[in-house]
């Protein structure tokens, strides 16, 4: 039986470089298209987008919401019949915290999920007397994270946070450019109340593993899709109910009989995975790092450390140990991107689009292509090569060229001799 399927961390069409479709109707699209079950509605503090949810929302499950029938009878007429499926929404946003603490000036983004809209009123109404929430889908605010962390549990028993993309530079909690070394750095005397914490795109749990610091939590995974294509780079499985209450209890207990994992983007795809400079066009390991003393051989600047060094500055084991709480997790590549490997043209191309759609039409939702058909069913489907790169995906037999400094790494499924000999 295929889990629930979770992408908890999205942004809406009024955040800072998103896509103008990234709405409510085509959230709903997309979630059917890749498998997605249960979709953040992200950007909650946004009154345009708060406005939004309540006129194209209403409850459903427990804790969670759907569209309004109307609009999802309209929405359904573009989505494959093989790919149609119930989805809901479960209120959520992302904060930008920017703030000075113990002489430092920390940067850290922040999830926080609510079961209700009216708590999400309340919560909204305290931070606008904090900052400006018409300016971004992901408000900038100079609060302290522990304090932000206080006003959620004050708003409602029932809304929690969760530290984003906790290892990149630039904004998040273990990053190398403004974060800190611990948990209880950050959140000082509610630490106990942070029961999870998103591993980002460019790490993975095995590399979590490796800080005894992350033990007592639960690693989430989910897209910050800035685009309703994107849904699903990263997800969470959930053996539960639709219910946002057992959801958020699976993932405080960490029970492996109700959060059943996570499907990961490959952290050598990550924008943050090796350390470099992008302008001087500078990629190194940490090693290569620190022989260079961590300095840029073309400018002379100090280089940007990417997460896989951060991991190891902080890590307590050995590559590959594993801590008692480990949950299973599986790599995954988005299909248009296997697509365009097959192909050789660019993932946005029509020929890939065109197949990416006729796939959906003969074999169902995305993530039921990536995980779990036999080979026998993806090849049924006639695209040539697609079955071994799938199961090259699933068994990590993949070359990277991994990506840094704010540059999407690059996978190659095939070299020319393989295609010749799978052709």
């Amino acid at each position: 039986m295929i889990p629930i399927i979770g992408d908890l961390h999205i942004h809406s069409k009024y955040s800072r470089a998103t896509a103008c479709t990234l709405d409510l109707e085509h959230l709903y699209i997309w979630a059917q298209q890749k498998g997605i079950n249960v979709v953040g509605t992200g950007d909650f503090t946004h009154p345009e987008w708060f406005s939004e949810i309540n006129e194209k929302l209403e409850p459903a499950e427990p804790g969670l919401y759907r569209l309004k029938k109307d609009i999802a009878n309209w929405c359904d007429e573009v989505i494959p019949l093989s790919c149609r499926a119930p989805v809901r929404f479960m209120l959520s946003c992302e904060i930008s915290n920017i703030y000075n603490k113990k002489g430092r000036t920390r940067k850290n983004h922040n999830l926080v999920y609510f079961s209700d809209v009216e708590s999400v009123r309340r919560f909204n109404k305290r931070l606008g007397v904090i900052g400006n929430l018409h300016s971004d889908g992901r408000p900038i605010l100079g609060l302290d994270a522990r304090d932000l962390l206080e006003i959620v549990l004050e708003t409602s028993e029932n809304g929690y946070l969760v530290p984003a993309h906790i290892w990149t530079p630039w904004f998040s909690m273990l990053g190398s450019k403004s974060g800190f070394d611990s948990i209880k750095e950050c959140f000082e005397d509610l630490t106990v109340h942070v029961f999870a914490a998103e591993t980002g795109l460019s790490s993975d749990p095995a590399m979590n593993w490796r800080v005894a610091d992350l033990d007592r939590i639960t690693l989430i995974s989910n897209s910050d899709a800035h685009s309703p294509s994107k849904l699903g780079r990263e997800a969470n499985l959930f053996k539960t109910e639709l219910n946002y209450f057992e959801m958020r209890a699976a993932i405080e207990n960490g029970d492996k009989s109700k959060f059943a994992g996570t499907f990961e983007y490959y952290p050598e795809k990550g924008k943050y995975y090796y350390d470099g400079h992008r302008n001087c066009s500078v990629r190194f390991t940490p090693k290569e790092t620190q022989s260079q003393l961590g300095i840029c051989p073309v400018c002379g600047k100090a280089v940007t450390k990417g997460v896989l060094h951060r991991v190891e500055e902080l890590a307590t084991r050995p590559e590959g140990a594993k801590s008692d709480n480990a949950i299973h997790f599986d790599r995954l590549i988005p299909l248009d991107d296997l697509l365009a490997q097959i192909f050789k043209v660019g993932n946005q191309s029509k020929k890939v689009k065109h197949t990416y759609r006729t796939l959906l039409e003969k074999l169902g939702n995305e993530f039921k292509i990536l995980k779990y058909l036999q080979r026998d069913q993806i090849e049924s489907a006639g695209v040539p090569l697609l079955g071994e790169a799938i199961f090259k995906m699933r068994e990590n037999r993949i070359l990277f060229s991994p990506g840094y400094d704010g540059i999407f790494g690059t996978a190659k499924i095939f070299s020319d001799k393989e295609r010749l000999t799978v052709m």
